[in-house]
């Protein structure tokens, strides 16, 4: 039995903004429905960051006029928020024009547990704190789901926390601890507590990534109308994941993208610290070695 859920990712509706093309978000939302069709997938996922923010009154027009897209695209969806949907809006708000709950929730499907785990998105911008927060009470509710998973779990988030290289991305190379969770590393540690597959796929990154760490795949998918990997043209992003005992990962648009894999339960040796920090070696020998 192989379940095949339809993704999208940072829609970004709104104005254009640097590489974003935001002014063809409808039309490929469209576009999005009639993929979701063709595809045959009966489960939706929205990785967040539905608009380009500007303001309260700006975004619950754009949010709604996103939500009034998705009215058109077939089958159940899970919305996630990024963090422009939470800039000038509250996660109640995006409840109420969504009309389902954004809290963490997981569903058995055909073998699988999809874990939305619905983490704080907001970016913080005070003089205490820059950027995300990765609060204690959405740790614990990762890894306790983990640690109860009985059944292979894909993990949805809107930030990815694999710590995968920015090297070449137009926003993030140099703004990489944007890119990311603060914490990462704990939140890397608390999917490791599954002994069961564990895949991972996010948003936010604007480009299609594959990065291993410890066993689990975590997979980005590329924005529905970012344009720095395109020319300058959207790419109209829309995936497909299959899985069963393998995983399928398909991208469709002007930046494709095919992976495939067979997931794993097999955890990592745990890494070493400094060489020069560890008193059983001896690091100019094991270096020359």
């Amino acid at each position: 039995m192989t379940l095949r859920l339809a993704i999208v990712a940072d829609i970004h509706h709104g104005r254009p903004s640097t590489a974003k093309r935001g002014d063809r978000a409808l039309p490929l939302m469209a576009d999005f429905a009639a993929f979701v069709r063709d595809s045959g997938a009966e489960h939706v996922l929205d990785l967040g960051d539905r608009i380009s923010d500007e303001d309260r009154d700006t975004d619950l027009v754009l949010q709604a006029e996103v939500a009034e897209a998705f009215r058109a695209v077939p089958g159940k969806h899970w919305h996630l928020n990024g963090n422009h949907d939470r800039d000038h809006l509250s996660v109640d708000d995006n409840e109420a024009i969504l009309g389902q709950s954004l809290g963490h929730q997981t569903v058995d499907l055909d073998g699988w547990r999809i874990v939305l785990w619905r983490a704080d998105t907001r970016i913080r911008r005070g003089t205490d704190h820059q950027g995300f927060v990765l609060t204690e009470t959405d740790l614990v509710w990762l890894a306790q789901t983990m640690q109860a998973a009985d059944r292979p779990c894909l993990v949805v988030s809107h930030v990815p926390v694999s710590g995968h290289s920015q090297i070449g991305n137009y926003y993030f190379q140099n703004n990489p601890a944007s890119s990311v969770y603060p914490m990462a590393d704990r939140a890397r540690a608390a999917l490791a507590l599954a002994r069961v597959p564990v895949v991972c796929l996010s948003g936010h990154v604007h480009w299609n990534t594959v990065t291993c760490v410890d066993g689990i795949t975590h997979l980005t998918q590329q924005s529905l109308t970012e344009s720095f990997t395109t020319g300058g043209e959207a790419a109209g992003a829309m995936g497909v994941l299959e899985l069963s005992d393998t995983v399928r990962w398909k991208v469709a648009g002007d930046d494709p993208f095919d992976f495939g894999f067979r997931p794993t339960a097999r955890r990592w040796t745990p890494p070493l610290p400094d060489f020069r920090a560890h008193p059983g070696l001896r690091a100019p020998r094991l270096a020359a070695e």
